[in-house]
């Protein structure tokens, strides 16, 4: 029971955190685009930071409130994820002077998170 209670609190912080990140998002790029070049424009393009941040606040509330155990295997499929995420990153940078196109650093939080995702749950499917 104490762990649904934790799950439920932890995803409505992170869901608040993605809609926060989004709103300013959205206001980020609708009223940077205005501005002129200079400090002004690049805090406004850069202040959807503040929704990561709280959402990285979130993460680590979380793993401050479940047990050892659920945070050894959480801690376990990040450091896959993070291992996965470097290999393909440094394998597509090795291409890239093959000739493929350039990606955006902006690709490599999604990979990330979406390499979290499959590691918990082939882990979680698979090795219980």
């Amino acid at each position: 029971m104490h762990e649904k209670i934790i799950g439920r609190r932890y995803l409505r912080e992170l869901f608040g955190a993605i809609g926060i990140y989004a709103l300013i998002l959205t206001a980020a790029i609708v009223f940077g685009r205005t501005l002129a070049a200079g400090p002004a424009r690049t805090l406004v393009l850069a202040s959807p930071v503040i929704g990561i941040a709280l959402a990285a606040w979130a993460i680590v509330r979380h793993m401050r409130r479940v047990d050892e155990f659920i945070r050894q295997s959480t801690l376990e499929n990040l450091g896959i994820a993070a291992a996965l995420t470097a290999g393909l990153t440094l394998t597509y940078g090795f291409l890239e002077t093959a000739g493929f196109p350039r990606l955006s650093m902006f690709t490599v939080w999604p990979l990330m998170g979406a390499s979290w995702l499959v590691t918990g749950l082939v882990r979680g499917c698979f090795f219980k």
